[in-house]
């Protein structure tokens, strides 16, 4: 393994194995990165693979900022199956004959879920229900209703729709879907949902997460690839990805550092990321009132 002086301040995309929560990833890039100063951006359940978004030292500072950003999947939904999760993970509630479902009834539904649309999450989530996690009342058998949420759905596909036979015999369909959508869109809600709208119930059976705002699969490493060499993102380079970018002068530089709320353009676009003179990432900051408030700082 290569021997590092010092872990660098910077983001590491991983590409997460199937089986382990994202907080597993996190204690093992702890070990990796020999540092406790690990974080990570939006959650993947475990079934789930793809893009996980960590931070490395300062950079844990960029994660809040980076979770509220569009998210984009690639998922198989099976119909004619109900689950407690509405995931493959889950115990199975129902199975009924989905053999007759029509690819217009399912573009039918599928445009239903399409554009700024209100989703129920899942129930098995890590959504706080008068300050308890949705699925710990799950698990104490208690019955609840969550409210919905307005989530923005900008990219609905359905790649392949085909026949396929579940373990009980029922004859099911699989959808293999792409998602383009905001942060804190269920995708096995949408499962969930297209099922229930065709009348025969349906679950996510695999997920993949493919970007996380601009960060995609083809820079995203295994940790065992991570563990062989460590590749992390500069955090100048992560916040030039992400962010809209103002470069100021050495003055500027400083008087921001010191607390200063300087006379900032209008972007249209919160945060931005400040540099200074040789290209050194400074702070991300807001505009309020025409000026500058930080929101962490960096230089």
């Amino acid at each position: 393994m290569t021997q590092h002086t010092r872990t660098p301040d910077g983001l590491v995309i991983v590409d997460k194995p199937s089986g382990f929560t994202s907080h597993d990833v996190v204690a093992k890039m702890r070990g990796i990165a020999r540092t406790r100063r690990v974080g990570h951006a939006g959650t993947l359940d475990p079934m789930a693979t793809g893009v996980l978004v960590l931070g490395v030292e300062k950079a844990t500072k960029l994660l809040g900022h980076l979770a509220l950003t569009e998210k984009e999947y690639l998922g198989t939904v099976r119909l004619g199956q109900n689950t407690v999760t509405d995931d493959a993970e889950g115990e199975i509630t129902s199975s009924t004959d989905a053999s007759r479902v029509t690819r217009e009834a399912v573009d039918g539904e599928v445009a239903k879920l399409t554009g700024a649309i209100m989703q129920v999450p899942s129930k098995v989530s890590a959504i706080k229900i008068d300050g308890k996690r949705s699925y710990a009342r799950v698990r104490g058998g208690e019955e609840f209703d969550i409210p919905a949420r307005p989530v923005t759905v900008s990219s609905f596909q359905v790649y392949d729709m085909r026949d396929a036979v579940a373990e009980d015999g029922t004859p099911v369909v699989d959808l293999v879907v792409s998602v383009v959508c905001s942060s804190g869109t269920y995708i096995r809600a949408l499962a969930r949902d297209i099922g229930a709208g065709l009348g025969v119930g349906g679950h996510l059976t695999a997920l993949r997460r493919t970007r996380v705002g601009p960060y995609k699969l083809d820079a995203a490493r295994t940790l065992d690839q991570l563990q062989e060499d460590l590749s992390v993102m500069p955090v100048a380079d992560a916040a030039a990805a992400a962010f809209p970018r103002w470069d100021v002068d050495e003055r500027r530089a400083k008087l921001l550092l010191n607390g200063v709320r300087l006379d900032m353009p209008a972007y249209g676009a919160s945060p931005v990321a400040v540099f200074g003179p040789e290209g050194r990432f400074l702070a991300l900051v807001e505009e309020k009132n025409g000026k500058a408030k930080s929101l962490a700082v960096f230089g």
